[in-house]
């Protein structure tokens, strides 16, 4: 087993390593080691757009970036660690996720910690949720990968993640938004992401003798950052992607009330219809039309609201009060 701790804590260099990896190394063992600065990774099938309050993320700058694995949407930051087993596909049960969470919980234990895995794939203490884990399998091999939330910031992981519910319509699988804790309550002070890491990798060198560390070489790196140029910071893929979904939303602005629905597909809006009680001087179907085929993102319907007279269709209003009704 090689024990990798990545040199970054940019979450798309982070996430493209796991993809990275798997070609590296296609058959050997590796315990994966990395902590993102603020950003929200979601699981390969969700919404994007449902599973986050994309108005908070883009004024706190916060990453949003796609993995590869199913599950629910996480919030990462410098007090939440992050681990990674790659091993062999067939070695062990796919829906198993005791045997690569046995260290995490042996270690817990050690530092008088009762935490235990309950339900499927999450470890709770004293019924409150520490760290949440997925898996994939791809190429001939498997990697299940989790969190461990130690001193991560409560209020942003909440407002981050915070939807209005009614916004969408859709298919994709919605995050079970469980109550959560971070580990500090528990562990024994001055025990933070950095010690943490050292003390889980203790624990992985005790249980494996042969494993070595490893550390990602410039050739390594840069064939990730070329990954992650054409992947993992595209909209494409960590908006495009998202299943297909309905969207609707009403605002109130001077102009009058304008609600807006729409079907989108793969990130592209097929059918928009607006309503409301604004007095528009042109047809509105007008404006309908010109939407299909635009992704459903902000940076292109401003470009499209740019090339148009908005008044013409709403009376006097800003192009930042409808861009408003459509995110």
């Amino acid at each position: 087993m090689y024990i990798i701790d990545s040199p970054s804590n940019n979450a798309y260099f982070n996430i493209a390593a796991e993809e990275f990896l798997l070609t590296r190394f296609p058959t050997q063992d590796l315990f994966l080691l990395y902590v993102n600065a603020p950003s929200i990774i979601v699981g390969k099938f969700q919404n994007t757009l449902a599973e986050i309050n994309l108005d908070y993320v883009k004024e706190k700058g916060i990453k949003v970036v796609r993995r590869m694995s199913g599950g629910g949407t996480v919030y990462h930051d410098l007090g939440n660690l992050n681990f990674s087993f790659h091993t062999v596909l067939g070695k062990h049960d796919f829906m198993d996720f005791s045997v690569f969470t046995e260290p995490v919980l042996t270690l817990l234990d050690r530092l008088g910690v009762p935490a235990v895995l309950q339900g499927r794939n999450d470890l709770l203490v004293d019924g409150r949720k520490f760290s949440g884990n997925a898996k994939l399998a791809r190429q001939g091999k498997m990697i299940q990968h989790g969190t461990i939330l130690i001193d991560s910031e409560m209020e942003i992981l909440a407002q981050a993640l915070k939807v209005n519910p009614l916004k969408f319509i859709d298919k994709a699988t919605k995050s079970n938004r469980a109550r959560v804790v971070n580990l500090k309550e528990y562990l024994p002070g001055g025990t933070g992401t950095e010690e943490m890491k050292n003390l889980l990798t203790e624990e992985i060198l005790r249980n494996n003798p042969g494993a070595k560390r490893y550390s990602l070489t410039e050739d390594d790196v840069a064939r990730i950052e070329k990954l992650v140029a054409e992947k993992y910071e595209t909209w494409d893929w960590n908006f495009g992607f998202s299943p297909n979904y309905n969207y609707r939303k009403a605002i109130k602005v001077p102009a009058g009330f304008i609600e807006v629905h729409l079907d989108v597909v793969k990130g592209v809006i097929e059918k928009a219809k607006i309503f409301g009680d604004f007095f528009a001087a042109h047809p509105i179907e007008e404006l309908e039309n010109r939407l299909i085929g635009k992704k459903h993102e902000e940076k292109d319907l401003r470009e499209l609201f740019s090339e148009l007279n908005l008044t013409d269709y709403f009376g006097k209003v800003s192009a930042d009060e409808i861009i408003e009704a459509f995110f």
